[in-house]
């Protein structure tokens, strides 16, 4: 392209200075001044780029990145980029001034004047053609700027841009050789559809150039075809060729074009270093939604697919996982995107169950995954899908298929059971941290894959493996390896997890095989552990079976590596057979006890088995729950008071933290009210209602001083705050009305905490208080008085500033929330300014942290509808409620978060419904001003805006629906891509 027509075509290059902003302050240390003449503008860049590739200074690297990201998208780039790419410079100074380029066309389209459409076309192909035997990177960029010049073009600017392509580069007059030449026009063709997937174009653009490109595959498939079949092809054209099929077939091209090309690449399949090329092009042909329309072809194609069976034994012999997976990917493809419209081929029924059986051979692929191989786990998804399709038939239909396939699932059953398997001790000791962990998923992929099973093989599954289970452990004829074991037995935990077993005939053999089971490998222990612990539902309608297991899981709390899976097999039996436990009641407490105290269990297993214990105590009889009690936590009491002695440090702190967590998981269970409960059975009912205080509350009550004293050492550490907040918190959620004696101290407690240092979880548990008691009378006194007190507090809290405070805010507008909700009364006290706290929860809607942001709106749509009961209220709003309506539009106007529009969008409505006078008048006022809420809004369209929300009493969607729409309008994002899943 002449430079005469650059600078057209960027409208203006000033000739003795740059006049766009971004290039005129240059930070980056290094490089020229201020201002900089338009001559040396690639200079500059020039200087940048050689800045960020060799200066050692990362701060420079990134200084030079940032600036060269700005001279990008700067007008200027049109004539620079050109200039980078003069066959002087290297790759990588060419390769940024392709870039820059393709940035150019691709954002920028619409700042090019049509009369230069075909100058910058011409100028892009000349390029082309010189990189051609060129740097490979930049021809890339070349081909990709061009590739998003034709889109933009399509259809109208060039009908026929992917034809003028081929004809192009297949001119016998050009300077570069043929090879090049035909290269570069597959990197062309291979981009452009590539480009197109990722490209910015409106959606109407995208359906005409998707049509467009769909009739010129055309022009593509037999220049495909003849590169590919043609045996003089070189190996890099053939290569290059199949890259470029699997990029067309991805804008859904009807697969009956692609047949010859599927053929040829499956040919290809036996040429090594085709052969990845191959595969993918085929499984994305395969793959494409449409392909199941062209039944024909796919049935075509299981020949193909089934002809590469030997090639697979070959490499599985080999150890050649790379051409298994490929192989494996090509037949999954077909199985899993096709499986319903080749079920529905009856008589074609034999070649379909022979492409199963290629599939399950790849599911059952010898080695241990991921160390050996890595096939087995792309054939998990198909398994899925083949049940699904064969259980959506109609019964006549389906009884046919569930004849062939039950077999086949039994089978994969077996199978899955054998990859399950863990290697040799010796073997997995050599594994890595990270083989392991894959190894877990994969066993939880095949759990997931068990458990989906049963519902095409039911009960029938459970006895074959119990029956396995059973030959193994019995049989003395040979010794059995603890990896079969435990693998029948992850199928039963699998299964027994998510499926009621509670009706299966074969579960109580099995819990009287499990202590037969000779333990001894953690994994095995492990699945055993877990095992038990999906069958403690069935433990609870078969009690007399507990002490089968029990034994087992109690002994293994005393082993560290099973750490995870005992204590929480103890807690499932623990939470579901709770009832049926009394008379293990004090073994269990002895052995939890034995273990807490000797620190076996990481924090979190700790927290675990003090739940447990809580369940199990809920079912004894008072005086038994307070002796076992007193036993189970004076230990740990006696520790906290010598903690209280000694002075603040980072290793009391945590021993502090740890021991009121053990106490907060102990009462988040302990509940003797049964009004949690799931039994309803008569045997409840005839429980004795416990007299007296609750066992939880003579706890707190006796170590309620201790908890003062701790908390007055530690009253400025947020952690330990909060773990003795959480220990009331968690025993007032548990206990409700139960805790009703520990209120007027406890709000006493809390009221010196917040005084002193206010925290969130103190405001928090005050706002569980207010929800549970507020409505009483005889709790109303206090728990008003340590209202008013944090209010009082947090509102001097905001006059000095409350930004330091996100958290704070956001529970106190909690609070007032669940005030309104639960007692609004408590907004009639005189002593309450509710002016102030109108005012502070206005500012809280300016905070940046959405969830405060979130928790002030919902203190106003709670506030708003008590306009006319609460007079205190309704003056406020009468007074500041245009403040209110002003920091709402504000918001909308692109203040907050787009994700917070239904949140303000509730207080207009909330402002609309109750105080609608008002809004009528504020809004128009509101509005009134220039450019607010946003510069970009016309008086027209503020004007109907507020006519639809004053219009809107009813639906509060529809208000939510003008909200977002007025956002766009206000962010200049209406009707761009920005709003697609908005």
């Amino acid at each position: 392209m002449a430079k005469a027509s650059l600078d057209q075509l960027v409208g203006h290059v000033p000739s003795e200075e740059c006049s766009h902003p971004l290039l005129q302050h240059v930070c980056a240390p290094g490089l020229p001044g201020k201002k900089w003449p338009a001559p040396a503008q690639s200079c500059a860049v020039l200087q940048a780029l050689h800045q960020l590739y060799y200066d050692p200074n990362i701060e420079n690297k990134n200084l030079a990145q940032k600036w060269l990201m700005q001279a990008q998208v700067s007008p200027q780039a049109w004539h620079f980029s050109w200039q980078l790419l003069q066959p002087d410079k290297v790759p990588e100074i060419q390769y940024f001034g392709a870039s820059a380029l393709h940035i150019k066309i691709s954002r920028y389209w619409s700042d090019i004047p049509t009369d230069q459409y075909e100058s910058l076309k011409a100028q892009l192909f000349t390029q082309i053609t010189r990189f051609a035997s060129g740097s490979k990177i930049v021809l890339t960029r070349l081909c990709v700027a061009l590739a998003s010049l034709a889109l933009s073009m399509m259809p109208d600017a060039w009908p026929c841009a992917v034809a003028d392509m081929v004809r192009l580069f297949q001119a016998e007059d050009s300077p570069v050789d043929g090879q090049g030449r035909c290269l570069a026009l597959l990197e062309l063709l291979t981009v452009l559809p590539e480009e197109f997937q990722t490209s910015r174009l409106p959606q109407y653009r995208k359906g005409l150039v998707r049509t467009s490109l769909a009739v010129e595959c055309g022009a593509v498939f037999p220049l495909l075809e003849q590169l590919l079949q043609q045996p003089s092809s070189p190996s890099c054209v053939r290569q290059k060729v199949l890259k470029c099929f699997s990029s067309w077939v991805q804008l859904e091209v009807p697969l009956q074009d692609c047949e010859a090309l599927i053929q040829a690449a499956f040919a290809a399949l036996q040429d090594s270093e085709l052969f990845d090329s191959s595969v993918e092009a085929i499984v994305n042909a395969i793959s494409q939604p449409d392909a199941q329309r062209y039944v024909n072809t796919l049935l075509k194609l299981i020949p193909l697919v089934l002809g590469l069976q030997e090639q697979l034994r070959q490499a599985v012999q080999n150890g050649d996982m790379e051409t298994s997976h490929g192989i494996c990917r090509i037949a999954v493809a077909l199985g899993e995107n096709h499986s319903r419209a080749l079920l529905d081929q009856v008589e074609h029924w034999q070649s379909f169950l022979a492409l199963v059986n290629m599939i399950m051979f790849c599911t059952g692929i010898p080695g241990h995954y991921p160390v050996n191989e890595t096939t087995s786990s792309l054939t998990l998804t198909f398994w899925y899908t083949l049940q699904d399709d064969i259980l959506s038939f109609e019964a006549e239909k389906q009884a046919v298929y569930q004849q062939v396939y039950r077999p086949v699932y039994f089978q994969l059953v077996d199978v899955l059971l054998h990859k399950a398997q863990f290697p040799s001790d010796e073997e997995y000791g050599f594994w890595s941290s990270d083989e392991k962990e894959q190894f877990r998923i994969y066993r939880v992929d095949i759990s997931d894959t068990l458990m989906y099973v049963y519902e095409m093989l039911g009960a029938e599954l459970l006895s074959n493996l119990y029956d396995k289970l059973g030959r193994l452990l019995t049989s003395s004829e040979e010794p059995y390896s603890w990896q079969h074991t435990e693998a029948l037995l992850y199928g039963f935990q699998s299964i027994a997890e998510t499926i009621d077993v509670n009706y299966s005939d074969v579960v109580p053999g099995l819990i009287g095989l499990i202590p037969r089971i000779s333990i001894s490998n953690v994994q095995l222990a492990d699945t055993v552990m877990f095992t038990i612990g999906a069958l403690s539902e069935w433990l609870a309608d078969h009690p007399v079976m507990i002490n089968s297991v029990l034994p087992l899981v109690l002994h293994a709390l005393g082993n560290p590596e099973l750490s995870v899976s005992s204590v929480s097999t103890l807690k499932k039996i623990c939470r579901e057979c709770k009832y049926d436990l009394p008379p293990y009641a004090a073994n269990i407490v002895a052995v939890s006890q034995d273990v807490l105290m000797k620190q076996i269990h990481k924090t979190s297993q700790c927290m675990w088995l003090m739940q447990a214990l809580g369940f199990l105590l809920s079912a004894l009889q008072v005086e038994e729950i307070l002796k076992n009690l007193h036993s189970l936590i004076s230990p740990y009491i006696q520790q906290l008071e010598k903690l209280a002695e000694e002075i603040p440090n980072p290793s009391n702190k945590l021993a502090i933290v740890h021991i009121l967590g053990l106490l907060s998981n102990l009462f988040t269970t302990l509940d003797i009210s049964h009004h949690e409960d799931d039994h309803e059975g008569p045997e409840l009912r005839k429980l004795p209602v416990p007299q007296g205080p609750n066992p939880v509350v003579v706890v707190l009550q006796q170590v309620f001083q201790l908890i003062q004293k701790v908390l007055s050492k530690w009253l400025n550490d947020a952690q330990v705050v909060e773990a003795v907040c959480a220990i009331f918190e968690k025993s007032v959620k548990t206990l409700l009305d139960d805790f009703a004696p520990m209120v007027p101290q406890l709000c006493e407690m809390l009221g010196r905490m917040y005084s002193t240092i206010p925290q969130a979880s103190a405001l928090d548990l005050t706002r569980q208080l207010v929800h549970i008691f507020a409505h009483e009378p005889a709790h109303f006194p206090p728990i008003e008085a340590l209202f008013l007190l944090v209010t009082s507090v947090t509102l001097t809290l905001f006059q000095q500033g409350p930004r330091d405070h996100p958290d704070i805010v956001d529970s106190f507008m909690q609070l007032l929330a669940q005030a309104l909700k639960r007692k609004p009364d408590l907004f009639l006290c005189e002593r309450l300014d509710v002016k102030a706290v109108f005012q502070c929860a206005v500012l809280a809607l300016k905070f940046p942290e959405a969830p405060t942001v979130k928790a002030s709106c919902g203190f106003f749509t709670e506030l708003l509808p008590r306009c006319g009961e609460v007079e205190s209220v309704g003056k406020v709003v009468q007074e500041d409620g245009r403040m209110l309506l002003i920091a709402v539009l504000e918001a909308i106007g692109g203040q907050a978060s787009r994700s917070l529009m239904d949140c303000f969008a509730d207080i207009l409505f909330a402002l609309n419904k109750h105080c609608f006078s008002l809004l009528s008048m504020w809004i128009k006022e509101a509005l009134q001003p220039p450019g607010f809420p946003s510069a970009r809004l016309s008086p027209e369209q503020k004007d109907t805006f507020s006519q639809q929300i004053l219009r809107e009493r009813v639906n509060k969607r529809r208000v939510k629906e003008m909200v977002k729409e007025f956002t766009l309008l206000c962010r200049g994002l209406h009707g761009t891509d920005y709003t697609a899943d908005y």
